[in-house]
């Protein structure tokens, strides 16, 4: 039986893997097209049809939204879960948060860096940007933050997973969709987030997961040596 769980595990890490490799070649291709300027009629046609959208009960929807995806308020959860889960003694998961939520924006910096791609400005925006667009970075830090949490919430609470799981997409859904529709992000932009910081994502998950099998496997033959029967065993 346990070498079956073994198994399945190895077959799912092998499926990450490959989702991980195909999501990275999904992101080379976007990015291809974006520095070819390949994707303007693509972008600000979605751009203009969800500006026909606007109305003053959406735009308060939308800026809420786009509130819960800000990259500060995104590390100063990462900090906070950090420091709770820290004195609590899990310090894996810890020290997983802290790497995760500081290495989704440092990498986002990078790439924004990099591609000095121009925001969007097809009409006055409701809020203020002065940053790079592409990528995203509420896109893409909300993926990492808000999708990590999903994670250790689903673990921590197994019977609400898919309930937990099915709200974290639609709030990291719903960050991006708040770009598009405010007008501070092209399409190509949110999308490329996602595909970052998803693959930032497994990177981290499959990390801890490594981390805790590893110390497992050490602590196993320490308790086996440290057992009761081991002594009297020593003792006779």
């Amino acid at each position: 039986m346990l070498s079956k769980i073994r198994s399945l595990i190895s077959i799912i890490r092998l499926g990450g893997m490959a989702v991980a490799a195909l999501a990275m070649w999904a992101f080379a291709t976007i990015a291809r097209e974006v520095l070819e300027k390949e994707t303007y009629a693509f972008d600000k046609s979605i751009l203009l049809y969800l500006r026909s959208l606007h109305d003053p009960v959406r735009d308060r929807i939308m800026l809420a939204l786009t509130f819960f995806g800000e990259p500060n308020l995104l590390l100063m959860l990462s900090v906070s879960l950090g420091i709770m889960l820290w004195v609590r003694k899990h310090r894996s998961e810890a020290t997983t948060i802290a790497i995760t939520g500081a290495g989704a924006i440092g990498l986002n910096i990078l790439l924004k860096q990099l591609f000095a791609r121009d925001r969007p400005q097809l009409w006055e925006r409701a809020v203020e940007v002065k940053f790079y667009s592409f990528p995203s970075g509420h896109a893409m830090i909300s993926m990492v933050v808000y999708g990590l949490l999903g994670y250790f919430l689903g673990a921590r609470f197994p019977r609400q997973r898919w309930l937990i799981y099915g709200l974290t997409v639609l709030l990291i859904a719903g960050i991006g969709l708040s770009r598009l529709y405010l007008g501070v992000h092209w399409p190509t932009d949110v999308i490329a987030g996602y595909i970052a910081g998803f693959v930032w994502l497994l990177a981290c998950i499959f990390s801890l997961e490594v981390w805790k099998q590893f110390h497992d496997s050490r602590a196993v033959p320490e308790e086996k040596f440290l057992s009761p029967d081991s002594h009297n065993l020593t003792e006779k």
